[in-house]
């Protein structure tokens, strides 16, 4: 491949920090990158607040001197692309925040997606934690945000629910490439309020599933509140991908209450995709 096919190709940046989640995020991001022959890029970050005595070192002492763990951490992840065919890559970046080093990772990459994890926090005014928060704010490019369930591993089956969103369509595009990955099988759902929005319903779903060519794929229609069908539907399902919804309280606006809910409640694997702002397309979920 010559330079300029490596600067076309498509890139998706994941996030890595906790041991425990780094490998599933890895496979995710190979799943997705590999649809659209591009690569991996596996970012770690090693957080210097401003108060803290290591700002006193140069980010190359830092990483040399004190980023062992992260180090270790970045290289299993990088591990888990070998022998996919997919092309990998990492790095560690030294900021003030987490944050602020996966942002920067992103923008000098100049990568088309992101992906980062997402452990449930308590604090009730917190959409997805500080740092996601940030992230999904600020990042230009598409976001994804997976929160690991208790059954990540094998994927068999892929809920897809189905909103009127600018993001449905990346929605759409990563729960394919998940399923085509895995030779999974994806479930469009809707949720209506009555029976009198069924047809309606089925006839949305109807033309959705052209976005799922070489898929195997379920409609199916559901009345009854969004959060609670979902969540009921999810526990049939490996993984389930939301697009990001809009509400009017400010503090959901990242990413959408029942995205946010669907998140906290589900015991699986959810993915929650935001697509990039601005006039920015992306390549990759371009179907």
């Amino acid at each position: 491949m010559d330079t300029d096919e490596a600067a076309d190709r498509y890139r998706i940046a994941v996030a890595v920090s906790n041991p425990d989640h780094a490998e599933q995020l890895v496979r995710t991001a190979v799943d997705v990158a590999r649809v659209r022959d591009g690569e991996v890029f596996v970012v770690g970050v090693i957080s210097t607040p401003r108060e803290s005595p290591f700002a006193l070192f140069t980010d190359e002492v830092i990483t040399r001197e004190f980023g062992g763990e992260r180090r270790a951490v970045l290289d299993r992840a990088m591990g888990v692309a070998s022998g996919t065919g997919v092309p990998v890559s990492g790095e560690l970046f030294v900021a003030s925040s987490v944050a602020r080093g996966v942002l920067t990772a992103v923008e000098e990459r100049d990568c088309d997606s992101l992906l980062i994890g997402w452990r449930e926090r308590t604090r009730e005014d917190a959409v997805l934690g500080t740092n996601v928060d940030r992230i999904v704010r600020r990042a230009d490019c598409d976001v994804l945000v997976e929160k690991i369930g208790a059954l990540a591993g094998t994927v068999d089956a892929v809920l897809l629910p189905v909103a009127e969103s600018r993001h449905a369509g990346l929605a759409a595009s990563v729960a394919r490439a998940i399923a085509v990955a895995n030779d999974a099988s994806v479930t469009l759902l809707r949720v209506v309020g009555s029976s009198r929005d069924e047809p309606a319903a089925r006839e949305l779903l109807a033309g959705k599933a052209d976005l799922l060519a070489g898929v195997e794929v379920e409609t199916l229609v559901r009345e009854g509140g969004v959060p609670d069908v979902i969540v009921a539907e999810s526990e049939r399902h490996d993984v389930t991908v939301l697009g990001a919804t809009r509400t009017g309280a400010i503090r959901r606006r990242i990413v959408g209450s029942t995205p946010r809910e669907v998140g906290r409640r589900a015991e699986g694997t959810v993915i929650m995709a935001r697509k990039g702002g601005g006039s920015l397309v992306s390549r990759v979920f371009r179907l």
